[in-house]
């Protein structure tokens, strides 16, 4: 068991790459004990820059045999970070309802059963911090991204009020929310096909084409960790913190002042629709 009690002990979910494992890599670099996850951690056989458990958060037993043996191990846990998330795309229409199901499996349903098996333990310690990493895609309805947007958007209104049902207990909770960082959530996320002769086929293919352009050109997922890190260091976290490109962050601001069909049209104008 872990004797130095001021070291904190941080759990990531989806640690084996992108933004979770640039978390991980941050956060060990200034003495965190962190434990990543992964579905597969059988996959990075090389991977030996902090213990990657296997998890599935669509998997309930996966979650609570992860925090036990934390538990067990450091006999506490200071910080989860809900980073584990899935990508998906396509008209809505065209979308399987299993897809849809399975995108708020991952990116809902699982962080919240993640949460609520670290609770007890932070309840216990009358401390602890955790940190939903949602999108920006959360804060508007994006074409041909409206199921992932909805997904990532229910977690933020959840955040919203779960933390003011956990001040009691000292223990914090708060979104992040990232634009596009640089990273193979393009390449793991669920395309619905473009179907030929479907009355989609070039609006939704020519968005495609710009929605991995723009995770190819974004940011480094670096400044990622440095915002984590920044709001594990902070007494009060804010309810919300957006990490991104300025024109990003921006967007939420104009869906904020603009009248909705105005915000509507600078949307379609961008998507070129």
């Amino acid at each position: 068991m872990n004797t130095n009690q001021n070291t904190k002990v941080v759990l990531i979910t989806g640690g084996s790459s992108g933004i979770g494992k640039s978390i991980g890599l941050f956060l060990t670099s200034k003495g965190y004990i962190v434990y990543g996850t992964s579905r597969n951690p059988s996959r990075y056989e090389n991977f030996n820059n902090f213990p990657l458990l296997q998890l599935d958060v669509a998997n309930v037993d996966s979650i609570k045999v992860v925090v036990e043996t934390i538990q067990k191990e450091q006999g506490k846990l200071d910080v989860l970070i809900n980073n584990a998330g899935a990508g998906i795309t396509g008209p809505i229409e065209e979308i399987p309802e299993e897809e849809i199901i399975k995108n708020f499996t991952t990116n809902y349903f699982g962080p919240i059963n993640v949460a609520k098996a670290v609770l007890p333990i932070m309840r216990k310690q009358h401390s602890g911090l955790i940190i939903n990493i949602t999108s920006i895609a959360g804060y508007m309805g994006l074409p041909f991204r409206g199921v992932y947007s909805a997904s990532k958007a229910a977690l933020e209104v959840t955040t919203e009020a779960w933390r003011m049902e956990l001040k009691a207990f000292n223990v914090q909770m708060t979104n992040i929310a990232p634009g596009d960082f640089a990273t193979n959530i393009a390449a793991g996320r669920y395309h619905a096909p473009v179907v030929s002769g479907s009355p989609y086929e070039k609006s939704y293919g020519d968005s495609l084409q710009l929605m991995n352009e723009h995770v190819d050109d974004g940011m480094d997922p670096n400044e990622m960790a440095k915002a984590v890190y920044k709001v594990i260091q902070t007494n009060n976290p804010k309810v919300h913190y957006k990490v991104g490109a300025f024109m990003q962050k921006f967007s939420i601001v104009l869906k904020r002042i603009l009248p909705d069909k105005v915000y509507e049209k600078l949307l379609m104008n961008h998507y070129k629709l």
